[in-house]
This record gives structure tokens, C-alpha cells and sequence, in this order.
């Protein structure tokens, strides 16, 4: 039986998604969200912790992405954790850990595009994408 690599989140963009096109016509679109998480310390105050976790999406949903997505936006993503290593500019090998998303949900509402009427927007957008599985990654 093959193990279970799941992550859901829910947070608001930290940035506005970084699009590149590649060569082959494949888009990828990197963004960070930010989930909070509350607890009390000693003293019984209210203290707000801030994780934020690095987005990689492809394909279909780098264009949403790129399209739909905006700084401060509230969104649900679904994928899968991965860490890859690269190598910085002083020749040191480095670590990433990202979610690589395989579904992302506006939540919140959408954001306002100033020469769009808001009911056009509301009407142009669906709030939920998914990425469909490449033929080398089906389970048959």
C-alpha cells in the first residue's frame, strides 16, 4: 500500500503569484500563504503565531493562479508536501519545503478587477480549480 501525502491549508496570500512560462509551454506559479494559529502563554494572553507555507502550482492552475489570485486574498489549498534541494549562487546546496497544490478554492469572494462591473466578476470566475493528473501519474 502506497502512504498518504495530503496538506490542506487555509490562509491569505502573501504576495501575488510569481508566473513563469517554460520552455514547452508549461506554466508554474509560486506563492506564499500565511495560516495563523492562536494559543494563551503563561500569563494567559492571547498570542498570534504566523506560519507560512511556500505554493507551487502548474499547469491549469498556475494560469488561474496567475489570473485570479491577489495579495491578502483568503484561499483553501489541497496538495501534496515536497522538498527539493537546489543549488544557491555560492554553490551550497539548499533545501525548500513547499505544498505542490492540486486544488485551490477562492474563499472570501473574488478579488476586484476596476474595469470589470463587480456582478460581471462574480459571474467570470468559478472559485474552485483542480489540477488533473498527468497520464504518467494515474494510478492504472
Amino acid at each position: 500500500m502506497a502512504g498518504i501525502n495530503k496538506v490542506i491549508l487555509v490562509g491569505n496570500l502573501g504576495k501575488d503569484p510569481e508566473v513563469r512560462h517554460l520552455e514547452g509551454g508549461t506554466n508554474v506559479a509560486h506563492f506564499t500563504l500565511a495560516t495563523n494559529d492562536y494559543y494563551k502563554d503563561k500569563q494567559g494572553n492571547r498570542v498570534e503565531r504566523t506560519e507560512w507555507h511556500n505554493i507551487t502550482a502548474w499547469r491549469g492552475l498556475a494560469e488561474m493562479a496567475e489570473k485570479y489570485l491577489k495579495k491578502g486574498q483568503q484561499v483553501y489549498v489541497e496538495g501534496k508536501l515536497r522538498t527539493r534541494q537546489f543549488q544557491d549562487k555560492d554553490n551550497q546546496t539548499r533545501y525548500i519545503t513547499e505544498i505542490v497544490a492540486d486544488e485551490i478554492s477562492m474563499l472570501g469572494g473574488r478579488p476586484h478587477n476596476d474595469d470589470t462591473p463587480a456582478a460581471e466578476q462574480s459571474a467570470a470566475a468559478p472559485t474552485t480549480f483542480r489540477q488533473e493528473p498527468e497520464l504518467d501519474q494515474l494510478p492504472f
